[in-house]
């Protein structure tokens, strides 16, 4: 059992946990992941974790309740338990060599930025952090980048905080503007990540994208996430979940991505009419 030890709210569906695991704590590395269960009855899904403390013995958890199992964490209140939290799963993100580096986050993916862009920072890299949202309502974690990283560039689509306009429009006008990048990571909605790449190769630069995608066991024996990069078949869960940009196959990933919306949809849509939660029990 994983005691939850604070629960802060970031905006109306993302939410900040701090859970008491102290060995994952004690392992996780920026870029790594885990597999939870809510309790016995529950799926098991990943989540990257946003930070860690090994003396406390805590991990920090950044999720948004869109989903079935989300949406039942976000039930839960400080002093609950999660039953399940496998130890840090994926490779750590790679940071040898690197002196200067652009991370490109877009929506609920600058939750995963976060501990990748602070975690290259700490490692002695220059950090450009675009963080791209849709309107000033779903900003999230604005001072944690500034004092986590060098720089950080906020974008709305709407243009009611921050830059108005794309996260690949400030990409472009930072690398135009004569910032010489050793590699852009891009981590958020794989159409975004698509065309974040695509920009990298454009102007020669290495990216990474971070992908996300459905896995049951974590150990790449479901399945469930695989992807196809460099012509072959990968697995989020054991040979990522960061992959080099440029060889992903996007199309592949953007057809996955989309293959439980409809189950997804009515996840969201019903709810427990006793108690107002949501139910996956019925």
């Amino acid at each position: 059992m994983y005691k939850i030890v604070s629960k802060r709210r970031l905006n109306e569906t993302m939410t900040w946990l701090v859970i008491e695991a102290p060995l994952v704590a004690r392992k996780a590395k920026p870029g790594q992941f885990i597999i939870l269960r809510t309790d016995e009855h529950g799926e098991r899904i990943p989540l990257t974790m946003a930070g860690h403390d090994s003396e406390k013995g805590t991990i920090d958890l950044i999720y948004a309740a869109v989903g079935r199992t989300t949406m039942l964490m976000d039930q839960l209140e400080e002093g609950d338990y999660l039953l399940d939290v496998v130890v840090p799963l994926g490779k750590p993100t790679e940071m040898e060599g690197l002196k200067k580096v652009c991370v490109v986050g877009g929506g609920t993916g600058n939750a995963l930025a976060y501990p990748l862009a602070c975690g290259m920072h700490d490692h002695g890299i220059h950090v450009d952090m675009i963080a791209g949202f849709k309107s000033k309502a779903q900003v999230i974690l604005e001072d944690e980048f500034k004092a986590g990283v060098d720089r950080v560039f906020i974008t709305t689509d709407d243009g009611s905080y921050g830059e108005k306009g794309f996260t690949t429009d400030k990409l472009k006008e930072l690398i135009e503007d004569g910032n010489e990048y050793d590699e852009i990571v891009a981590v958020g909605p794989p159409m975004m990540m698509k065309f974040t790449c695509k920009i990298a190769e454009d102007y020669g630069i290495h990216s990474i994208a971070s992908l996300t995608a459905y896995m049951i066991d974590g150990t790449g024996m479901c399945g469930g996430c695989r992807c196809i990069v460099g012509g072959e078949n990968k697995f989020v869960c054991v040979d990522g979940p960061e992959f080099d940009g440029a060889l992903v196959d996007w199309d592949e990933l953007i057809k996955r991505s989309a293959y439980y919306s409809e189950q997804e949809a009515e996840d969201r849509a019903h709810v427990c009419r006793l108690t107002g939660g949501v139910r996956y029990n019925d």
